[in-house]
């Protein structure tokens, strides 16, 4: 089966590299009507707007959406966001763990599988971008964002686990589909619940072959093409190769993409923040100046940023579409992990924006800032962050471009996790339903990296985004029986019934 992938993907990427061209037309005409007429309107319907108000600025309802539900969290789950913090470094580090337990992966697997799907080029690109449109005061927002995320990633990973299922043979299928079916139709709301997973399904599988995957090729050979040369017009024979290198770790599910994950993560995390911690600690006499700077920009900032409304809206849209908490996507990946305490893992998963938002991107931001690249004009994304890293190490171009690389590498990996468990959701589990969406996968990843993409990367991009509306919704409705089991779960820990095993 796996000689028969890789022919089928070689043909693919020698069909692509003839047509390369057509198909680029081909694909943004088909999907630019879709995004303009119908998915642009609903997803970033400016309700303030419509209801006659000017704030200064765009804000979008899928933004509303998302703070409202990570706000909500924050307080019907008593801050779990801060008192969860020790726990969940204690529960990372193994200090609970139990042999015994369900599962496939450990938290810390768990944890870093889901990291890799949203650590990328959101806090690279994403944040210059922010920063550039809203100025240093969109950074005080953005970790605002991130600390109130963690609470809304409790509540999901936590009922990613509860509602999970495990086959005859220990493998675990769980996130959003399960939850929304089953535990809706507890409160009476089956209809209701099934039609909330079929659409979370869709849009998941839907979002894992654009944002989870063309797009995450297409960004890695354009970085490279650009540093060198030597690559530009192989588009199909890179894509061909990442599609090897993703094929050799996705067909092994999930254990696989674990073991790989566990590795990727911290070193690109390790290089990427250190480098940003050096380049701090050499400008350490700047650091007051940036944060004055940072602070007067959140709450008085310059008319040109669209004043407190629209540096609010460029930090919590930055980090809210950085580390995906509300959309749903991770607890497909936490619903895996070794507990027989959903809590437990839900804990873990708080800490996923808080490494994502509050630590990786404010890293860029504060680098951006301090070397006075947010001002520069017609430079922007990731460009931006190269030169404002390349300003203090010349060689730092090169060494975003091999993180780039792994980043986009770590994201493909773990959204095929997150398509494919929606794909059985909707077809079933089987064989040939496994690995014709692999095999689908893998021929994305060539086209991905072939062709030039447009209205096709806004169609994904805002499928992953509307995945929040059926989540949100239903984690409303889920989030009383959430906090019982939370209560119960720190009684268990206090009167001594779940303890350590290390």
């Amino acid at each position: 089966m796996k000689k028969q992938l890789l022919l089928l993907i070689a043909m693919t990427a020698s069909f692509i590299s003839a047509q390369a061209e057509t198909l680029s037309e081909t694909i943004d005409g088909f999907f630019k009507p879709i995004v303009d007429n119908y998915l642009y309107p609903v997803i970033f319907w400016d309700p303030i707007k419509f209801f006659g108000f000017e704030v200064g600025a765009d804000v979008p309802i899928v933004v509303i959406w998302l703070v409202f539900g990570a706000i909500y969290f924050t307080f019907k789950m008593k801050f779990i966001n801060i008192r969860g913090f020790k726990h969940a470094v204690e529960l990372v580090k193994g200090d609970y763990d139990d042999p015994n337990d369900k599962g496939e992966v450990s938290h810390f697997q768990a944890l870093t599988t889901a990291l890799s799907a949203t650590v990328g080029l959101g806090n690279i690109a994403g944040v210059a971008i922010a920063i550039s449109i809203g100025g240093p005061g969109a950074t005080f927002w953005m970790i605002v964002a991130g600390l109130l995320g963690m609470s809304a990633k409790f509540v999901e990973c936590t009922l990613g686990v509860k509602y999970r299922k495990l086959d005859e043979n220990g493998e675990v299928s769980g996130g959003p589909m399960y939850y929304l079916r089953d535990g809706l139709a507890k409160y009476k709301m089956a209809g209701l619940g099934k039609v909330l997973a079929v659409l979370f399904a869709i849009l998941c599988v839907g979002g894992s072959f654009g944002g989870g995957n063309m797009f995450q090729a297409n960004q890695a050979y354009a970085q490279l093409s650009g540093q060198f040369p030597v690559l530009a017009g192989n588009g199909p024979m890179f894509g061909l190769i990442l599609a090897i290198l993703v094929g050799a770790v996705i067909i092994g599910g999930i254990k696989s993409i674990a073991n790989v994950t566990e590795k990727i993560v911290p070193f690109m995390a390790a290089l990427y923040v250190g480098t940003a911690l050096i380049i701090i600690g050499m400008n350490i006499t700047e650091i007051g100046n940036v944060f004055v700077m940072i602070f007067k920009g959140a709450f008085a900032p310059d008319a040109a940023f669209g004043g407190v409304i629209g540096v609010l809206i460029q930090g919590f849209r930055r980090a809210a579409f950085s580390n995906e908490a509300g959309v749903g996507s991770a607890s497909i990946a936490h619903a895996a992990a070794k507990t027989n305490e959903p809590v437990s893992e839900g804990i873990v998963a708080l800490l996923e924006p808080f490494i994502d938002t509050v630590v990786i991107c404010t890293m860029t931001a504060l680098v951006l800032i301090i070397t006075g690249f947010h001002n520069v004009q017609g430079v922007e994304g990731a460009q931006m962050t190269s030169q404002a890293f390349g300003s203090v190490f010349s060689w730092f171009p090169y060494l975003l471009v091999v993180a780039i690389f792994l980043f986009a590498f770590s994201t493909m990996v773990s959204w095929s996790y997150y398509g494919l468990k929606s794909w059985e959701f909707l077809f079933g589990k089987s064989k040939v339903s496994e690995y014709s969406y692999k095999l689908l996968f893998l021929i994305f990843i060539v086209i991905g990296s072939s062709v030039k993409l447009g209205a096709v990367l806004d169609f994904s991009d805002m499928m992953i985004l509307a995945m929040a509306f059926p989540n949100i919704l239903g984690l409303l409705i889920l989030s009383k029986e959430v906090r019982l089991d939370l209560d119960t779960y720190y009684e268990k820990l206090k009167t001594g019934v779940i303890k350590k095993f290390k």
